[in-house]
């Protein structure tokens, strides 16, 4: 398909080396109101998918075929606002991510992130994630480079590295992953300033950063990214967390209870209000198999 209005409005905005803030959406009223109050960029938010649509942590729950039907909706919602578009890991082997890529091609996303975690994922501001060798996400890579049906789609290579492998680790596969044709380098999870300060000035591509309320990353002022020269600034949980706060509230006020023991301080806390303790411990159940089972 030829390059969409959306798609060049990025290209566009990443041109004018302006830091480019797109709120987190999941629905089809976060999109549009994304719209209707003059957002630059809209971020199409896997946690705030499989919480809002599904019910579900983000813990690799939700396929492809469901993420994808949810990108469709909301890239139609925003119009020509570009919607970057979470994609987890690709959902399975390149083969896979091929047929993941066609499916946000056609939807309409503007650009597609993928990362370098182990299937199933985790999100990323939440402990023990790993990540697989990085040759094996440059084949991811270069799957959904071949599979997008122009180069305005733009592909976003994200690494989870940071927490399993530490900030050398991140920078270098950053890196490589740049160098193999991603368009855009998001080191996810920097646990402090000088972390995003060295990302920026060591990662030689146009850099995505995460900024989630109550994450690992500290929540730098938009002027000081600008400074630092990233070029994206998502914020993923700000509308979910509101809206969050806003049902809670109201339900609590129908029975008379109180909102404090159910209000969330982290991204576990806020999983955890969709189930995620019980789909750990079945995790932990099935993966502790008995010999004689086999």
């Amino acid at each position: 398909m030829p390059a969409t209005p959306a798609r060049r409005r990025l290209r566009e905005l990443l041109d004018k080396r302006e830091l480019i803030v797109a709120p987190g959406v999941f629905d089809g009223i976060s999109a549009q109101l994304t719209k209707r109050t003059g957002q630059a960029a809209a971020y199409m938010t896997g946690a705030g998918v499989a919480a809002s649509g599904f019910g579900l942590p983000d813990i690799g729950l939700v396929t492809a075929t469901e993420m994808a039907g949810r990108a469709a909706m909301i890239a139609d919602a925003l119009g020509d606002i570009p919607l970057i578009a979470d994609a987890d890991t690709g959902y399975g082997a390149p083969m896979n991510v091929v047929r993941t890529v066609r499916s946000y091609d056609v939807a309409g996303v503007a650009a597609i992130q993928l990362e370098d975690q182990v299937f199933p994922k985790r999100c990323g501001h939440l402990p023990d994630k790993q990540v697989v060798d990085a040759p094996v996400f440059e084949q991811t890579l270069a799957a959904a480079l071949d599979a997008r049906s122009d180069d305005g789609l733009l592909v976003v290579a994200r690494t989870d590295a940071r927490g399993p492998l530490g900030l050398d680790a991140a920078i270098e596969r950053a890196n490589r992953y740049a160098q193999a044709g991603a368009d855009i380098i998001f080191v996810e999870a920097p646990q402090d300033a000088a972390e995003i300060e060295r990302i920026a000035a060591e990662v030689d591509a146009p850099l995505l950063i995460n900024l989630v309320v109550g994450g690992m990353t500290p929540l730098e002022s938009a002027s000081r990214l600008q400074e630092l020269g990233y070029a994206i600034a998502i914020h993923p949980g700000n509308l979910l967390v509101q809206a969050t706060f806003g049902m809670l509230q109201s339900l609590c006020e129908l029975n008379g209870t109180e909102i404090a023991p159910h209000l969330p301080a982290a991204p576990a806390d806020f999983f955890n209000l969709v189930g995620m303790s019980e789909w750990l411990d079945l995790d932990t159940r099935y993966a502790r198999k008995d010999a004689s089972w086999a």
